[in-house]
């Protein structure tokens, strides 16, 4: 461990694959305790064994953060097991139908708001007070070059994450002065099981993806795990408030 985390407490939601997993390994190897969260329970165990294996120290508890009192509940077992909360990765989030605006279901729009963006409000609404008390505290929400720029097909997606982004611009802004930083990874497209869902899991899908892709590949989550931990990092303590695109050049187009 190069301990740029050592002694802190670190929280990732969506922690069982992908981008979170990433996240979640980065921040154990940066010396963290990391409390990994998720619905999926093979998922999120199977990411606190392999910060095991590294001899690393984790945690699971299955969260749905749609859900108030199961993110209340979170904070208060990431708190009661290491005894403070240091840093959080609220990331947990689904693609959602494809579907034009007007096509677009009820049902499909309340379940892709309720997680990507009611879930990022409520983890912050339980996390901000633990880290007032401390005096400190980083938050990374996980956006999207969607929460930049529109894409067709995507209504409620791409509504949820630029939500993300002004829920971040403000929180950063309510809670600078009291030393709890909020910034926003914004991921192109990266090489994950959304991904593939995404595409189909064919390959002639994700090769038009990649090819979408300035530097002409897919982003690894371990990219995006990078970014994160970075921002939470006491190196990155005059950056808030910033939606960082981390998309292999997408957004610059």
């Amino acid at each position: 461990m190069t301990g740029l985390l050592a002694g802190k407490v670190a929280l990732v939601t969506g922690g069982g694959s992908g981008i979170g997993r990433a996240s979640a390994l980065t921040f154990a190897r940066e010396g963290a305790k990391v409390v990994v969260a998720d619905m999926a329970v093979e998922g999120g165990e199977e990411t606190v064994r392999l910060i095991q294996q590294r001899s690393g120290e984790a945690v699971f508890v299955k969260t749905d953060v749609s859900r108030a009192a199961e993110v209340e509940a979170l904070i208060a077992r990431a708190v009661q097991t290491y005894g403070r909360l240091d840093c959080a990765h609220n990331n947990a989030g689904i693609e959602g139908a494809a579907a034009t605006t007007i096509d677009y279901s009820e049902d499909d729009w309340a379940r892709v708001i309720a997680i990507n963006l009611t879930g990022v409000w409520l983890c912050m609404k339980y996390e901000i007070p633990q880290m007032l008390k401390q005096g400190a505290g980083a938050i990374v929400n996980t956006a999207s070059t969607a929460g930049l720029v529109g894409y067709r097909g995507g209504a409620a997606y791409v509504a949820s994450k630029h939500g993300v982004v002004g829920l971040t611009k403000t929180a950063a802004l309510e809670y600078a002065k009291a030393g709890v930083r909020v910034n926003a990874v914004c991921p192109g497209a990266i090489d994950t099981p959304m991904m593939g869902r995404i595409t189909g899991h064919r390959p002639q899908r994700a090769e038009r993806m990649a090819a979408a892709e300035p530097v002409g590949r897919m982003g690894r989550p371990e990219e995006i795990a990078e970014a994160v931990v970075w921002l939470c990092s006491g190196v990155a303590s005059f950056v808030t408030g910033h939606p960082m695109a981390v998309d292999g050049g997408l957004t610059a187009l």
